[in-house]
Parts: C-alpha cells; sequence; structure tokens
C-alpha cells in the first residue's frame, strides 16, 4: 500500500500494461455536460509495487482483476511500481489517453497526482486509496478505504491464543495514525484473551525493504517471539523469516499462507473486489457526483461490509478460538463495540480512553500513541 514518500522505491522501474504514450489531453476538451466516468470503456488501476508482493499490492491487483470479471467487456489498465511523484500524473495520463474515464490512484502518496488528473480531466473520475482530502472534494474525486484495525483486533486474538512465550512481535514502516491504530488493536485482541501477552515493535522506516524486514524479523525471534506480524506493503520477508525459525505468522494485505504452511495462523487481508465493483457501477451509472465514494468514504463492521478481513485460519487456530473471534467481530459491529472500549492506557499507565469511551472511526484515525502492552518507542 503506501508509501508517505516520494522516493521510497525510487529506481524502480515502472511497468505499464499499456501501449501508448500519447502526449496529455488538453483540459479543456474534457470539460462535458455528462457525468464524470459516464461512457468509460476503460478503467485504469495504478499500484506503487508489484503485483506479485504477497501484499498491499497484490490484494489491489486482485481487485482489478474481480472488477474485469464482473465487467468483461471493460479493458482494465494496470500500471504496477507507480512512484509516488509526477509519474504517477504521466501515468494515469496515458490511461485517459487509452480511453480511461475511471482511475484507481492506490497508493497514500498518489494522492495529490490523483487530484492534479482530476483537475485537469473533469470527465474522468479519480478515486484514491487510503489517503484523505482535506479541502473541498471535487465533484470527480474521492477517497475510500476499510478500517483496518478491527480484523488486526480479531488477528490479535488469534495470535495471544497461539503463542507459547507470551510475546508477538509486530514489524512496520512508520509511525501513521493508521499504523499505530493497527498495532494498538493487535495488542488489545491478544490481551483479550491472554492478559501477559505483549507486542514488541521494529521499525524499518520503509514500506518494502527486504533487507531491513529480514533484520527486524531476526530481531525480534531473537527476542523471544514466537508470532509475527506486519504493517509492510511488500510481506514474504517477514513471513518466510517467521517459517524458517519455526515461528508463526499473522498476515497482512494478502492470503500468504502457501508460503507459511506449518506457522500460518490467518491474515488480515483485503477483499477489494466487492468495493471496488461497486464504485465502478456507481461511475458507469452515472451516479458519482454526491454519491458516498464522492467524499472520504470510510467503512467497517459498524458501518457497512468492511473490506479489510480475515484470512483462512491455520490448522493452530482451534475451534475454540475460532469461537471467540466470529463473536468478537459480532460484537465489533454494534454500538459498543471497538478494539479501543474504554478504559485504555498507554505505555506510561495513564488512562487515554476513559472508561466507557467508544472512540470513533474518525478519532481512531488519528492514533498518536502506544497502548499499555505494546514494547518499543514510536520511531520518530
Amino acid at each position: 500500500m503506501r508509501k508517505s514518500t516520494a522516493g521510497a522505491i525510487a529506481g524502480v522501474a515502472v511497468t505499464l500494461v499499456l501501449t501508448s504514450c500519447a502526449s496529455a489531453t488538453d483540459p479543456q476538451s474534457d470539460v462535458t455536460d455528462g457525468a464524470p466516468g459516464e461512457g468509460t470503456t476503460a478503467i485504469g488501476f495504478i499500484t506503487v509495487g508489484p503485483k506479485d508482493d504477497f501484499g498491499y499490492n497484490q490484494a489491489v491487483f486482485e481487485g482489478s482483476e474481480a472488477v474485469k470479471k464482473a465487467y468483461p467487456d471493460m479493458e482494465i489498465l494496470t500500471a504496477e511500481n507507480v512512484p509516488e511523484d509526477d509519474t504517477a500524473a504521466t501515468t494515469m495520463e496515458k490511461m485517459i489517453d487509452k480511453g480511461a474515464k475511471l482511475i484507481f490512484a492506490t497508493s497514500y502518496g498518489h494522492l495529490d497526482a490523483a487530484l492534479k488528473v482530476a483537475e485537469a480531466h473533469p470527465d474522468v473520475v479519480v478515486v484514491q486509496q487510503g489517503n484523505t482530502i482535506t479541502t473541498d472534494v471535487p465533484k470527480n474525486s474521492g477517497t475510500y478505504f476499510g478500517t483496518v484495525y478491527e480484523p488486526m483486533y480479531l488477528a490479535g486474538i488469534a495470535a495471544g491464543s497461539a503463542t507459547k512465550t507470551d510475546k508477538l512481535g509486530y514489524v512496520y514502516a512508520f509511525p501513521i495514525p493508521q499504523t499505530i491504530a493497527n498495532i494498538n488493536a493487535f495488542e488489545q485482541g491478544a490481551l483479550s484473551v491472554n492478559p501477559d501477552a505483549e507486542t514488541i515493535t521494529v521499525s524499518t522506516s520503509d514500506w518494502c525493504n527486504p533487507g531491513k524486514q529480514q533484520a527486524a524479523a531476526e530481531s525480534l525471534l531473537s527476542q523471544d517471539v514466537d508470532v509475527l506480524t506486519q504493517h509492510q506493503d511488500c510481506t514474504a520477508t517477514v513471513i518466510q523469516a517467521a517459517e524458517k525459525a519455526g515461528a508463526m505468522t499473522v498476515g497482512y494485505h494478502a492470503d500468504a499462507s502457501s508460503i507459511a504452511p506449518e506457522g500460518w495462523l490467518t491474515g488480515a487481508v483485503w477483499n477489494w473486489g466487492p468495493l471496488y465493483t461497486d464504485i465502478v457501477k456507481t461511475v458507469v451509472d452515472g451516479d458519482f457526483v454526491g454519491s458516498e465514494y464522492n467524499a472520504n468514504f470510510r467503512v467497517g463492521y459498524k458501518t457497512g461490509t468492511n473490506p479489510f478481513v480475515l484470512a483462512g485460519y491455520g490448522d493452530q487456530i482451534s475451534e475454540a478460538t475460532q469461537k471467540a473471534i466470529t463473536e468478537a467481530q459480532a460484537w465489533l459491529a454494534t454500538d459498543e463495540g471497538s478494539p479501543f472500549a474504554g478504559p485504555v492506557e498507554d505505555q506510561s499507565g495513564k488512562v487515554v480512553i476513559k472508561d466507557g469511551a467508544i472512540p470513533t472511526y474518525a478519532e481512531n484515525d488519528g492514533m498518536g500513541f502506544f497502548v499499555k502492552g505494546v514494547i518499543g518507542k514510536l520511531a520518530q
């Protein structure tokens, strides 16, 4: 997924499933009286990484395949390894030249380019995945995302139940609020079934750097951690390190159980197909303007079908644990349910969410502290 710095993958070649290198379209020629996106014959997807990373970008590709299946007459244009700089804008321009009037810009740092292209092409809908538009939302744009920390809470139940050492490991990239909420929810889920569970964190300061991931995994395993999870774009390195060491794994972004046949517990993964397909339907029906997607759309267990779901269980997850997870998911969908239902203490023991308080999704999206039980300082 998600990049916060444009240079994070500098030097990686952009792989385009496009054949045209035509120049950008004159913005003035795009002005139309029709609904934005109407009459599109192609749909574009740009990703910041490769489609086979066992992670964020693979999940996007699988979502695009679901759209292709739902709209077999529509041309699906994909571009991999698109940096979060002007390359993203030029890549989208090429897609527009190929007939795309709907584009999914799927990395956090693609937002500026997405808004730039949307402004230049009023007849094209450009939606961005995971970031937030903080100004007025243009009529032909919007953002969307799921509530990631809810499934991470459930995955924490699996990890807390399975661990033998009571030590869980979390490899993460940057201390953005979403990542912090994910780590905290994972620990809260583990604590709900194992009061001795603690989550040790290591930051790589990189979204996809196998060398740093390997070092982080080895560091955690050397501290007696026996369950590893992560918030990285590409996930194979950490999972394979755990499997090689005989440790257990909770996957992230995409189902990677095939590379951890012994240690796979479950995974918190994206199922983008239904949401992508509904966005496409909204656009081709001419209903995008004023729709829920013409905004900063967020969905979780409380408000709809969360596109972030649990993957299948490994053999080490008992029926009792599966039952606990099912019950917890039902609870999360209630008004009283939340991984952060108060009281919640931070690492110092200070109550940061009062007894009985249920923070909103928006409040959780701004989380800036580690909860008690998480080991490690927030990376700077």
